[in-house]
C-alpha cells in the first residue's frame, strides 16, 4: 500500500454565497475566531501525517499564498516590540521549505476540474482531497479517520456523518455495505437523493483519500450538474473498477461556505478556546435568551 504523502486543497471558488463580503477577499480566508478557514484545512491535514499541499487556485487569490509565506517586516515589528505570543502564533502556521505548491485553475469548471489541475504535482500515488469549507471540529481530525481507515481497506476512502433521513436530498449519499475496519464498503454514491430513494443517511463531508487513476477519469469526464465537471460523476466510474470505502466521522464538519454554518463554526471554535471562552459564554447565552424570548435582539451599550 503506498503512503499519502500529499494533499489537494482547491480554494479557487468564487465564494458568491459570502457576496459582498467576498468581493475582494477571498472566503478561504475568512476567519473562524482568529484563523482563516483554509489554514484549519491545512492544520488537519498536518495533523494526519501529509507532507506536501497543493493549493489549486484562482484569480485573486493571491493572498492565501501570501499567508503562507514568510514576512519580514511583521516578524521585525513584533520581535522589537516583545510580542512573543503573536510571534509564536505566526510562526506555527510557516510551512517548511518545498512542502507547499501553488498551481492556477484559469476557470470555474467545477471541482473535479480542480482536482485535474493538481496531476503533475502529485504524480502517480494516491492524495488526500480537502474541501476548505468543510471545518472539521472533534477529538480528532477528519483526515485523520480517513486515513486510518485506508491503511485498513487501502482503495479510495471518503468520510461521511449521518443527516436526518429527510434531508438526504441536500447532500452525496453513499450505500452501506459491508463492515471494514472502523467502516463499511460503499455499495452507492448518489447525489442529493429524495428521501424515498436514499439508499442510506450516511452524506459525504468534505474529506477524500483518491487513488490517482482518478486524474485519467477526469481528464475525460463529461460535464454534469451546473454544466461542471462534477468528482462524484468521476468518482462513480472509478468504482467501476476500484473499491471505495466510508469512515464515519465522530465530531462534526461546519459548513462554512453557508452563512448559517460559518457562524456555528465561530461560536464552537470559540467556546472551545480556553483564552476566550468566559469572556463570550455570557454574552452569546444573553443573545440566545433574548432571541428566544422575543424574537429579537436587543443591543446595549
Amino acid at each position: 500500500m503506498t503512503k499519502v504523502r500529499k494533499a489537494v486543497i482547491p480554494v479557487a471558488g468564487l465564494g458568491t454565497r459570502f457576496l459582498p463580503a467576498t468581493k475582494a477577499m477571498p472566503k478561504e480566508m475568512l476567519t473562524v475566531v482568529d484563523r482563516p478557514v483554509v489554514q484549519y484545512a491545512v492544520d488537519e491535514a498536518h495533523a494526519a501525517g501529509i507532507e506536501h499541499i497543493v493549493f489549486v487556485t484562482g484569480r485573486n487569490k493571491h493572498i492565501i499564498e501570501d499567508h503562507f509565506d514568510i514576512q519580514p517586516e511583521l516578524i521585525e515589528t513584533l520581535e522589537r516590540a516583545g510580542k512573543t505570543a503573536q510571534l509564536e502564533a505566526i510562526r506555527s502556521i510557516q510551512p517548511k521549505a518545498g512542502t507547499v505548491s501553488f498551481t492556477r485553475q484559469q476557470a470555474p469548471h467545477g471541482l473535479g476540474h480542480a482536482v485535474w489541475c493538481a496531476r503533475d504535482i502529485i504524480g502517480n500515488e494516491p492524495f488526500a482531497l480537502l474541501l476548505p469549507d468543510m471545518v472539521s471540529f472533534g477529538e480528532r481530525g477528519c483526515l485523520s479517520v480517513a486515513l486510518d481507515l485506508y491503511e485498513q481497506s487501502g482503495g479510495n476512502v471518503v468520510t461521511v456523518e449521518q443527516c436526518d433521513p429527510t434531508q438526504t436530498k441536500s447532500y452525496g449519499i453513499v450505500g452501506k455495505g459491508e463492515p471494514v475496519g472502523e467502516g463499511f464498503a460503499i455499495t452507492q454514491m448518489v447525489e442529493k437523493p429524495e428521501p424515498n430513494d436514499a439508499p442510506s443517511n450516511h452524506y459525504i463531508n468534505g474529506r477524500y483519500i483518491l487513488q490517482p487513476e482518478i486524474f485519467g477519469i477526469l481528464e475525460t469526464q463529461a460535464r454534469g450538474a451546473g454544466n461542471e465537471i462534477q468528482l462524484t460523476d468521476a468518482m462513480l466510474r472509478l468504482s467501476e473498477h476500484q473499491s471505495f470505502y466510508a469512515a464515519p466521522f465522530a465530531g462534526r464538519m461546519f459548513d462554512t461556505g453557508s452563512k448559517e454554518g460559518f457562524i456555528e463554526a465561530n461560536v464552537a471554535f470559540a467556546l472551545m478556546r480556553p483564552d476566550i471562552r468566559d469572556r463570550v459564554l455570557g454574552p452569546i447565552s444573553d443573545l440566545v435568551a433574548q432571541a428566544r424570548s422575543s424574537g429579537a435582539v436587543k443591543l446595549s451599550a
